[in-house]
């Protein structure tokens, strides 16, 4: 995984780039009728059940608008929220607030979104050893948002991407000419160019497992679009050896029945790419 300074790094950049695209050489409607010196103060109001999320980053987009800017917050990102809560108050010049609100609405209703799903689902597997991650089909731009986001809502993050993590998949198999190459020439790369990253292998039959099983050095096997019956075999098979995980078009309705097979994680790009955003607004008082 990205360490800290590498995460934030992802955030600035977001923040930088989303100002740019919205203000352009200015906000020319509040610049134009908002007097400068003019101080105001909003609120963050919830009109929607769910968990809220993206509080923190709010106030990095606020102090990157104006560092003057100040935020009292009464909910705190990952806590539970329902229709006419007020997670935060916002004050200081309006033009500030105005320039700020629409990156900071963007931002929270999609993140609170994600965390609502992902607590869904987290729920799903209460009483299993399983945990439920997130993927890379994420909104190209702000990943960094969106798996932060699934954090605060109870989920783990997969690899950030390509570069944290390896994961053979069924293409690099068969381009690479077999699993066991597959694998035989991963770990010679990451030797060679001193890459101390983990290491994931799909497997697409039981036979394929046995396969993967015959190296070393890989850290889970990705068991995917199996069945019930063959998902157990497969955790049976694996054992001990290494960490264990289910994908493929898994829902609300099989998450559980694939945890109760015995796997350490189900990875479900559903978290990230099907959701629709919690309904929130940010209003002058």
């Amino acid at each position: 995984m990205i360490s800290e300074a590498q995460f934030q790094h992802e955030l600035d950049l977001i923040i930088k780039n989303a100002i740019r695209e919205d203000i352009g050489d200015g906000d020319h409607t509040s610049l134009s009728c908002i007097p400068a010196d003019a101080e105001g103060k909003a609120k963050l109001l919830v009109k929607d059940d769910g968990i809220i999320a993206g509080v923190e980053f709010a106030k990095q987009v606020f102090k990157y608008v104006d560092a003057a800017l100040n935020v009292e917050t009464f909910i705190n990102d990952g806590e539970k929220v329902k229709y006419g809560d007020v997670v935060f108050h916002v004050s200081g010049k309006s033009q500030s607030i105005l320039m700020a609100e629409r990156l900071v609405l963007n931002a929270m209703q999609r993140m609170s979104a994600i965390a609502t799903k992902t607590a869904f689902f987290a729920d799903l597997l209460k009483g299993t050893k399983t945990k439920v991650l997130d993927t890379r089909k994420t909104t190209p731009g702000i990943r960094a948002l969106e798996k932060w986001a699934v954090k605060i809502g109870g989920g783990e993050n997969h690899r950030f991407a390509l570069y944290d993590m390896v994961m053979i998949k069924d293409n690099h198999i068969d381009f690479a000419g077999g699993i066991t190459a597959a694998i035989t020439k991963t770990k010679k790369y990451l030797a060679e160019k001193g890459l101390d990253i983990k290491i994931i292998v799909e497997a697409r039959s039981l036979e394929e497992i046995k396969e993967i099983l015959s190296n070393e050095g890989v850290y889970r096997i990705l068991i995917d679009n199996f069945n019930y019956e063959d998902t157990r075999k497969a955790v049976a098979l694996i054992g001990d050896t290494c960490l264990t995980e289910s994908s493929g078009g898994i829902n609300e309705e099989t998450i559980r029945k694939y945890a109760e097979c015995g796997v350490d994680f189900i990875s479900s790009g559903a978290l990230t790419h099907s959701v629709y955003n919690l309904d929130l607004s940010l209003k002058a008082i």
